[in-house]
């Protein structure tokens, strides 16, 4: 059995919830351990590394040397968790003087961090580690007649992107495909949502959501599919200040990939949280009911 260190992130335990209850069981699914990282702390997110990058990977380090010493990788499906941790992994091991620094005052609190570990995105894994064809032996059902937009967002494809293409990432689409789902060619799959931001300026926010849901719609896409909590909480809250400017009432459900292949191996609605959704998603419903194929 695979293991790994499961790092959840502020999101998944307040309002991304469903993240988590759809990531836990479908890992458990294919075999694969995860072990919440104890005593974890914020990462800080974007927040914190455009104020002072230094701080940022200390308080990340210390996630990373917890990590460490279990002796395994750690899994972070926050876009933003995973972003953090990662840069703060890469700074840390580049031994300058404060990197030397951080290991330092880590050293203080009874940490030790010697760079052993790796931060990996659940995609990476999925596609990369566990296999296609793993995840194929465990669908069972096929969710024809569904097609979706793949939405990456832009902090987990940047800049320290190893596992797929920087520009046209293809490793969402290529596990969604896998589960049946017809995924559109999508331009807009790295747009930023605005993050955080577009809780301080709307106007942006909204501006910056419409591109992407719009090119969805324009595509055909009943939903659009993300990795990243802060990229689904935006495109749905949206939603409602983009009627509001635009005149258009999108009403396009937001899911995690997650979500999706809990449904195709045997999970309830329920249990996959799809009750969480701010946008009706019954749409999805009829539509894989009527082309879904029982394996």
């Amino acid at each position: 059995m695979k293991e790994y260190i499961y790092y959840p992130g502020c999101s998944a335990k307040t309002n991304a919830k469903h993240y988590e209850e759809s990531i836990l069981p479908v890992f458990k699914i294919l075999g694969v351990e995860l072990e919440e990282l104890p005593d974890w702390n914020c990462c800080g997110a974007t927040a914190s590394m455009s104020v002072d990058d230094e701080k940022s990977a200390a308080i990340n380090g210390r996630n990373l040397s917890i990590a460490e010493k279990a002796g395994k990788d750690i899994i972070a499906p926050c876009a933003a968790c995973y972003l953090s941790l990662k840069k703060a992994n890469n700074f840390l091991k580049e031994g300058s003087k404060a990197s030397e620094k951080i290991l330092s005052k880590l050293e203080k609190l009874g940490l030790e961090y010697k760079g052993t570990i790796k931060v990996k995105h659940p995609i990476e894994v999925l596609v990369n580690e566990i296999g296609i064809n793993l995840i194929k032996e465990k669908i069972q059902y096929e969710l024809r007649g569904l097609k979706v937009a793949s939405y990456y967002g832009c902090q987990v494809v940047r800049p320290f992107i190893e596992f797929d293409d920087v520009d046209y990432p293809q490793s969402m689409d290529i596990l969604l495909q896998a589960l049946g789902v017809e995924t559109v060619d999508f331009t807009a799959k790295t747009k930023c949502c605005g993050g955080a931001l577009s809780a301080n300026l709307e106007e942006l926010g909204a501006r910056l959501n419409y591109i992407i849901i719009k090119e969805a719609k324009k595509k055909g896409a009943d939903a659009i599919v993300t990795l990243c909590p802060l990229c689904l909480f935006n495109l749905e809250i949206m939603q409602s200040k983009i009627k509001k400017i635009y005149k258009e009432d999108f009403k396009m459900p937001i899911l995690f990939f997650s979500q999706l292949m809990g449904l195709a191996f045997g999970l309830s609605r329920e249990e996959m949280g799809f009750s969480r959704s701010l946008i009706q998603t019954k749409q999805i419903w009829d539509k894989i009911e009527i082309g879904g194929i029982n394996v």
